[in-house]
């Protein structure tokens, strides 16, 4: 039974990363025209939302996206129609015809071929698994490419090696995905998700107006900009007072200490979910004997039946084993976590 419509772009969020999933498994994560446009939605709620820094997006199911979903093609009987899915402003697998005006990490698993390439395209960053497929396999159908791929992909790789691509609608391998630098990293067998969060979390840690800054310089630089000198003068002429606020904020920060020597604690303040509050608050009644070292960084590791002290070099990922092999997500997203847990991480702050 096809999922329904209501489903098929699911939201959540955890602090300021928004995560959206494309919900089609049945096809593969195929995007429709329907589902296009609730993509679309998604990411400008998720652009317009002020508590939201990064986006996360990814295909439930197995899969990233196998492109546009050529059945609705096949069953149309009006061109008219088409033709107006074809000619919507932002696109028709999303918005892929416009910019993103924050920072998305795309996860790729499974299948990420077609319209799914365009869509990975339209992102910052991109994580594949290391056993991911791309390619533009709407060659085959002589399907062309309208969600910007022939625009950002020799913007990426280079022309020539973008029209080995588009040209031949060949395979590509995340091993010469990687090389040729059409994703960013690659990683294990369903690690996708997890490591594309925590590529998120790594931007999501810092001053933002810097961040947005610097990005809308570099892709202004990169397609709009007439010349060299054009591209620096906007570089410049776009410093709000906002930002250099900001900056000023930043320096402050550095002149008493914080951040140098490599370290990112303090850089940026964080606000505390719920859950947190209420584990600190449990743990601040516990006897002295089960506390740890005074140390704003130290994490505990709660395991059944004793208590483990880890200094704060320690680092836990979304998907990282302890020795009684529970797997476990970091406190950044606990909704993820499994429930069945015979440990429990604390970071106390």
């Amino acid at each position: 039974m096809e999922t329904p419509r209501e489903d098929a772009i699911v939201v959540e969020k955890e602090n300021n990363i928004t995560l959206i999933g494309i919900n089609r498994p049945k096809v593969r994560n195929a995007i429709d025209s329907m589902t296009g446009k609730k993509l679309a939605t998604a990411i400008t709620e998720f652009e317009n939302d002020p508590k939201a820094d990064v986006g996360v997006l990814h295909g439930i199911g197995g899969s990233f996206c196998s492109g546009y979903d050529l059945s609705e093609l096949a069953d149309s009987q009006n061109s008219q129609q088409i033709q107006t899915i074809v000619q919507n402003p932002e696109g028709v697998m999303g918005p892929t015809r416009r910019m993103i005006r924050k920072p998305v990490v795309c996860a790729i698993t499974g299948y990420c071929v077609a319209g799914g390439l365009e869509l990975a395209l339209m992102c910052d960053l991109r994580v594949m698994e290391e056993n991911a497929v791309l390619g533009f396999y709407n060659r085959r159908f002589g399907v062309p490419l309208i969600d910007g791929g022939t625009v950002r992909l020799p913007a990426l790789i280079g022309l020539s090696r973008a029209l080995d691509l588009m040209l031949t609608g060949r395979t590509v391998s995340a091993k010469e995905a990687l090389e040729i630098g059409l994703v960013n990293r690659v990683v294990a067998v369903g690690a996708g998700l997890g490591q594309a969060y925590n590529l998120a979390m790594s931007i999501a840690k810092y001053p933002q107006l810097c961040i947005r800054h610097d990005r809308d310089a570099a892709y202004y630089g990169a397609f709009s900009a007439q010349s060299y000198e054009e591209a620096l003068e906007r570089e410049a002429s776009s410093v709000t007072v906002e930002l250099l606020q900001e900056a000023k904020h930043g320096a402050d920060k550095f002149r008493q200490g914080i951040g140098r020597g490599g370290s990112f604690s303090g850089v940026k303040e964080r606000k505390l979910a719920d859950w947190e509050r209420t584990e600190m608050k449990h743990e601040s009644k516990l006897p002295l004997s089960l506390r740890g070292p005074e140390n704003k960084d130290t994490i505990m590791i709660l395991k059944v039946p004793q208590v483990v002290w880890l200094p704060s070099p320690v680092r836990f990922t979304r998907f990282s084993t302890i020795s009684c092999d529970t797997v476990f997500r970091s406190y950044a997203h606990p909704i993820l976590a499994k429930k069945s847990m015979k440990a429990v991480v604390m970071f106390i702050r």
